[in-house]
């Protein structure tokens, strides 16, 4: 019974880690394209810079990668770890008064979001490996701006991205706080941490809607 309770809090811990390395990812991918709303140029230079960084296009990115794959994966896991340690059932349990509903359809929500991310790969990501690795096309600095403006004329598209990010914000209300909890951090810094993590869950995935937005009624 140890050896389960110990390897069951090792995968939370792992999905913490996993979750937290994600949130730092998606806030400086939110700074980045923030980017395009104040300057085309500015744009261009980050995206040319993350485009063509070694560091970032050999070391980091194949990490990233493997952080979605592993925080995805290890979400069902735990999800079918829960569910068969729920096989006896409790005539008092009232799952509605002992957690919120997003905390119970966390892998709801995974699943849409892990969705949106493979529109996201499809949308920008491979396109970006065929132009370099496949196409082998010369490197245009200025390129950036202009190919992602040009996905957000299809008002489907849009909806589709405001949705997901929708989504991912009722996600991030519960797991933000819960990832730095699982790690440690439910003590005397848990208010503010919770704090925090509701600015995060509601501010940046809003910040993206915004983006989309701006860029969808700037090209009609």
């Amino acid at each position: 019974m140890s050896g389960f309770i110990k390897s069951s809090i090792a995968r939370k811990v792992a999905m913490a880690l996993s979750a937290i390395f994600l949130l730092l990812f998606l806030l400086q991918h939110f700074i980045i394209n923030f980017s395009s709303v104040l300057s085309a140029d500015l744009f261009n230079e980050f995206s040319h810079f993350m485009g063509t960084n070694p560091l970032v296009q050999f070391i980091l990115q194949p990490i990233l990668i493997f952080g979605v794959v592993f925080h995805f994966v290890m979400g069902f896991i735990l999800e079918a770890k829960n569910k068969s340690a729920r096989n006896i059932k409790y005539v008092q349990y009232k799952g509605n008064a002992n957690s919120s509903w997003m905390s119970r359809n966390m892998i709801y929500s995974g699943i849409v979001i892990l969705a949106f991310l493979g529109l996201h790969f499809y949308d920008f990501w491979f396109p970006e490996i065929a132009h370099k690795y496949v196409h082998f096309l010369p490197e245009d600095p200025n390129r950036y701006f202009g190919e992602m403006v040009e996905k957000f004329h299809d008002p489907v598209r849009v909806a589709l991205y405001c949705i997901a990010f929708v989504l991912l914000a009722l996600h991030l209300l519960h797991g933000f706080s819960s990832s730095f909890q699982s790690v440690g951090f439910n003590n005397k810094y848990t208010p503010a941490v919770k704090k925090i993590g509701k600015a995060y869950a509601i501010l940046i995935p809003l910040g993206f809607i915004f983006i989309a937005l701006f860029h969808y009624f700037n090209s009609l």
